[in-house]
């Protein structure tokens, strides 16, 4: 069996986390026991080392430019929401995703029975797929996370960058998203929420939950608690919604946990720190570090990672490895989604708040509570041993695709 992966964004290095680790890890973990061809872009910041490093991990690696990021004017905006209202695809996946050339090896390789099997990783590389290839071949498309959920979360929890736009997609996105799963012969998810929607979407339809994972040998456990009052946030600070978590974190919550812990810190650590976040950096306590060699590093040294996202739906990253390296979390619903951590059948693995008196109160509660400290720790540390490892769910995820049994 041969399998033809494909994916817009270059999944190197996975360090990035999202798409890139996703992809990254399920590749590294299926490539041990089938063939994969994997179809990608290259845009100009990918470097010969990061070619040369994923080639090692598939049997071939096919590469395309990646199209270029154009800022269209007020008209060209127009122009674009009137193409979505035809066709139904968003202009992001059009513009950014989609390559002719690209199309045309893949249909070449579909029409010449080269596969078996077609993963398209992460939802906007559906454009590449075909609906009739469902009678000729397995189709696989991992939704990442829902585009309909996200843009009706925004709308909701006010945090959209462009209300008036996403009110109009807000439909379109619906429509959009219930058509393309269409094209799919097995539908995978991260969430139990986002399998909901897609059951939604797709009552008929194969919907497989397979959420995401850390590399343990990347994110050990730490080796004491340091204790003291410092607190971290991690995620790519060039990303809308890691920046509203972190000025929400920095000017809202942490004021109010320095009046009754003066000595409080709080370190954001993440490449890219856009504007906002850099100009917290001059408030009293905040470190912003840009890019680091190791995020397990900081992680360690904080007392508490705290994970206030109002807004991105699919399993977080930032959540995981936080637990994965000991770290006692208190975090959102956004930031806890798809994770058993605080119901009645399971051991407590987090804190979960919402409101800004919620959040002062959980980090009050850790500070001063080391027990409470290290059993979070511990069982956040054996929940992601258990369940949320690549290898784990590299398997899992092999067996989906090739129709194995488990």
């Amino acid at each position: 069996m041969k399998i033809l992966m494909i994916s817009s964004t270059f999944p190197y290095p996975p360090t990035k986390g999202g798409t890139h680790g996703r992809t990254f890890n399920l590749l590294k973990m299926i490539s041990q026991e089938v063939p994969i061809t994997l179809v990608t872009q290259r845009s100009p910041d990918i470097s010969d080392e990061d070619v040369e490093k994923l080639s090692q991990f598939v049997d071939q690696l096919v590469l395309f430019p990646r199209p270029v990021d154009v800022n269209p004017n007020i008209l060209g905006k127009i122009k674009n929401i009137g193409q979505f209202l035809l066709s139904g695809t968003p202009p992001n996946v059009r513009f950014l995703q989609f390559n002719g050339a690209m199309q045309d090896w893949i249909d070449e390789a579909v029409k010449t029975n080269q596969f078996q099997v077609i993963t398209a990783e992460h939802s906007a590389n559906e454009v590449f797929i075909r609906p009739q290839w469902q009678d000729q071949l397995r189709t696989v498309i991992d939704i990442h996370s829902s585009v309909y959920r996200t843009c009706k979360n925004q709308l909701e929890t006010k945090t959209s960058s462009n209300e008036l736009r996403d009110r109009l997609f807000l439909p379109l996105l619906r429509r959009y998203e219930r058509q393309t799963i269409c094209k799919f012969s097995q539908i995978v998810v991260t969430t139990d929420e986002d399998e909901r929607q897609m059951k939604e979407f797709a009552p008929d339809g194969e919907v497989s939950l397979i959420p995401n994972g850390v590399d343990l040998s990347i994110f050990p456990y730490r080796k004491s608690d340091p204790g003291g009052h410092r607190l971290v946030f991690v995620g790519g600070l060039d990303y809308f919604v890691n920046i509203d978590g972190a000025v929400f974190l920095g000017q809202e919550i942490l004021p109010l946990v320095q009046e009754k812990y003066p000595d409080t810190t709080l370190t954001l650590v993440g490449s890219k720190p856009s504007p906002e976040v850099l100009a917290l950096a001059k408030r009293p306590g905040i470190t912003v570090t840009g890019r680091v060699p190791s995020i397990a590093e900081y992680l360690h040294q904080a007392t508490v990672a705290v994970i206030p996202l109002r807004t991105g739906f699919g399993m977080k990253f930032k959540t995981l490895e936080s637990m994965a390296a000991g770290v006692p979390v208190v975090g959102s619903d956004r930031a806890l989604e798809g994770l058993s951590v605080d119901s009645s059948n399971v051991p407590l693995r987090a804190l979960r708040a919402n409101q800004v008196s919620e959040y002062v109160s959980a980090i009050s509660r850790l500070f001063e509570d080391a027990p409470l400290r290290e059993r979070l720790s511990h069982n956040g540390r054996v929940l992601i041993e258990q369940e949320y490892t690549w290898e784990y769910l590299g398997k899992q995820y092999t067996q989906l695709i090739t129709g194995t049994p488990s």
